[in-house]
């Protein structure tokens, strides 16, 4: 496989340097909310880098962090008058029902950063000791920029000018999140404040917390080491919270730190950046709620290459649900031919040589994790794929690819005839028409009718069924 790295700024290919397993570290979610669709588009395009490494052989070891105690956990938790891990695990729970709906596989490690409080004061010790951090008055400590050359690398902040009074006009940031201009010495422990209530720790500079960007570098040392093989976010944290960590992971540790980033790029929703003020913020639930079904969501999330901005659209989620059964049909078809009634394992597929007329497809996989390609070359082997010689061949190449891509076919139900009041038959009738003609906007709005008058409308590759609610 190859992969863009941002470090390096180039394609490279993608092997382990320090040991049998793969390491890959992804920023997780900070717990004080649903996660939104640009958060999942991140986490799922990292399910299908990590699905598509192990299915070419090589093992990994997924570490992927929860950011339970930072400004927006301890301000939220406090305003729902709930204690922060009352708070924080509701928020966990909902975000492992929201990534099993999407298919995603579970990191095999999965630290937080409250459970990890001893490391990250022992790391903030070693800086402190080593010259790269130092003490405020008021016990909050810092780490100095200046002190770390190469600071600013992996951003390209190497080409802007430094000099601290120059970019803004203070010295220290002691916020968890800040501007992209805000060049400062930033914090490792926050010194307690009124407004964090009983949220606080012990530590040799008094009360306090850890900084969010400590957090991470402390949970990367103790699960994959100094020097591990990958780190991947959303674009939106090269800078600063992937500089920071290097620098102060780099200046405590020692070591390599990762060898390659991997970053993706964030999503628009219908043409535009996603905000709550334009009706266009979505989390999966929203989406749920309008009929859509979870794959097509991971679906139209996979459509765009991870470094390409995608436009998210209702639109498209129609269109996915459309692909997907396109996929169900020629995967029933396959099945028979090869003889075959239950779907190969995830398992049983790692390593599978002979992928038929699907090596195409996955070869737009290894190239730069190219899932629009892959995509592509997956529904042109469909074409053929019935009529090749070796049917069973092409069905093991055809669940390749799904299990690579993560993408479940729609499950198979028997239509069920349920007695309605002829004016419900008609509007259901008249939705179904629309949904034919591709009027999807009439077809929304008819669906919702029949939801407000009780029922709901349940589509099927052949036509519908109604439900009471």
């Amino acid at each position: 496989m190859r992969l863009f790295n941002t470090l390096q700024r180039e394609v490279t290919t993608v092997s382990p340097k320090y040991g049998e397993r793969y390491g890959i570290y992804c920023c997780g979610p900070t717990v004080y909310g649903p996660a939104h669709i640009g958060n999942f588009r991140t986490f799922v395009l990292q399910d299908v880098f990590r699905r598509a490494l192990e299915l070419s052989g090589t093992p990994t070891k997924h570490v992927r962090n929860l950011t339970d105690v930072d400004d927006k956990t301890i301000r939220d938790s406090q305003a729902a008058e709930m204690t922060l891990k009352q708070f924080t695990d509701m928020w966990t729970e909902k975000f492992h029902v929201d990534c099993a709906a999407l298919n995603c596989l579970e990191p095999h490690v999965e630290p937080s950063a409250v459970e990890h409080m001893p490391q990250q004061i022992k790391m903030i010790e070693s800086l402190i000791e080593k010259g790269h951090a130092y003490a405020a008055d008021d016990g909050s400590v810092y780490f100095s920029i200046k002190s770390y050359p190469e600071y600013g690398k992996l951003s390209h902040l190497d080409t802007r000018d430094l000099d601290l009074g120059k970019t803004q006009n203070q010295r220290t940031n002691d916020s968890d999140e800040y501007e992209k201009d805000s060049v400062a010495d930033f914090v490792l422990w926050k010194s307690r404040r009124d407004e964090d209530g009983d949220n606080f720790w012990q530590s040799p500079w008094g009360e306090g917390r850890p900084g969010w960007h400590l957090e991470c570098s402390a949970m990367i040392r103790e699960h994959l080491g100094a020097s591990f093989d990958m780190h991947s976010g959303g674009e939106d944290l090269v800078f600063p919270h992937h500089e920071n960590e290097i620098a102060q992971s780099k200046c405590s540790c020692g070591g390599d730190f990762a060898a390659h980033w991997f970053h993706i790029t964030h999503l628009l929703v219908e043409g535009k950046k996603m905000s709550k003020s334009l009706g266009n913020f979505f989390r999966l639930d929203d989406l749920l709620e309008k009929g859509f079904a979870a794959n097509a969501v991971r679906f139209t999330l996979v459509g765009a290459h991870y470094s390409k901005q995608l436009n998210f659209t209702l639109d498209s989620l129609h269109a996915a649900g459309e692909a997907l059964d396109k996929l169900l049909k020629a995967e029933r078809a396959l099945a028979e031919l090869a003889g075959q009634d239950e779907a190969p394992s995830y398992e049983s597929l790692i390593g599978l040589e002979d992928k038929g007329l699907f090596e195409n497809a996955w070869e737009g996989l290894c190239e730069d994790l190219n899932t629009q390609r892959a995509i592509g070359a997956m529904f042109g082997a469909l074409r053929r794929a019935q009529n090749e010689p070796n049917p069973l061949t092409q069905w093991k190449g055809l669940h390749f690819m799904l299990h690579a891509l993560g993408f479940e076919l729609p499950v198979v139900e028997e239509e069920v005839v349920v007695e309605a009041p002829p004016h419900i038959q008609e509007l259901a009738a008249a939705r179904w028409q629309a949904r034919s003609d591709k009027d999807w906007a009439k077809s929304d709005e008819l669906r919702d009718q029949l939801k407000e008058l009780g029922w709901l409308v349940k589509d099927g590759n052949e036509g519908y069924s109604l439900e009471q609610l």
